[in-house]
């Protein structure tokens, strides 16, 4: 929660600077740079207030508030009051929300199933072998180096390491859950569709403003390389020092 109200508070204090110019921030021009810049910043900041659904009267009284405040007028409601009624209304918007992410995302997964005879884990994962591989299969500890593609179920792409045009290495047990038990079907050389429900991937927080809450994940995944995480540590360790020559 502390994080959600860091997020309005990051936004409020960007709005500021639209709300003291104008009653009605659509109708600013941006002419400079420096007026792109902070539309720029306002857009990034702004992605988090996507998962309160705020209705344009809702985000009007935003807007009112954060002019008020910027020109110290007195607040029209009892902060005290309503400090403990922000965080009430981020919990129960973002909840809703996540709420719904997560039941569209069962019945996602549950068609994936059928229709592409995809294989379920006991934890709910859902994937299907694309290419089979033929090298080694990782350990829960071990370096990969992969080409993916992420996709949200609408298939929005929120991550790809293939439309970056580079592979991407890292231990399997610094990632999410879908993707340290998801790799490890896999062996060198081999692609998989994986299907991630939210509990084995950013769960009910999302991951804003790309990932919503609640969010089911879609990632097509290639695995090039495996390293064992002994040999990971030893190829990360600093070399040893040779020891003096004795006089």
């Amino acid at each position: 929660m502390k994080k959600a109200l860091l997020y309005l508070s990051l936004v409020l204090s960007t709005l500021t600077l639209f709300s003291c110019n104008s009653n009605d921030p659509k109708k600013i021009t941006l002419e400079s740079d420096d007026d792109k810049t902070f539309y720029a910043m306002g857009f990034m900041l702004g992605g988090n207030l996507q998962r309160l659904n705020l209705s344009d009267k809702e985000l009007a009284a935003l807007y009112k508030g954060v002019a008020a405040a910027s020109k110290n007028e007195k607040s029209e409601v009892d902060m005290a009051k309503f400090q403990n009624r922000i965080q009430e209304v981020f919990k129960s918007r973002m909840d809703k929300v996540a709420g719904k992410e997560k039941e569209s995302g069962k019945a996602f997964i549950e068609k994936f199933i059928k229709a592409e005879g995809a294989t379920v884990s006991a934890t709910g994962l859902a994937y299907k072998v694309i290419k089979e591989g033929t090298g080694a299969t990782p350990g829960g500890e071990d370096v990969v180096e992969v080409h993916y593609h992420g996709t949200l179920a609408d298939g929005t792409v929120f991550d790809s390491s293939v439309e970056r045009g580079k592979t991407i290495s890292f231990p399997l047990n610094r990632v999410i859950k879908g993707w340290t038990e998801g790799l490890q079907t896999m062996k060198e050389g081999g692609k998989t569709k994986f299907v991630i429900p939210a509990d084995l991937a950013y769960g009910e927080a999302g991951a804003p403003p790309k990932i919503p809450g609640g969010a089911t994940l879609v990632f097509e995944v290639e695995l090039f390389k495996v390293t064992k995480a002994a040999d990971a540590a030893k190829a990360a360790a600093p070399a040893a020092k040779p020891a003096p020559k004795k006089k």
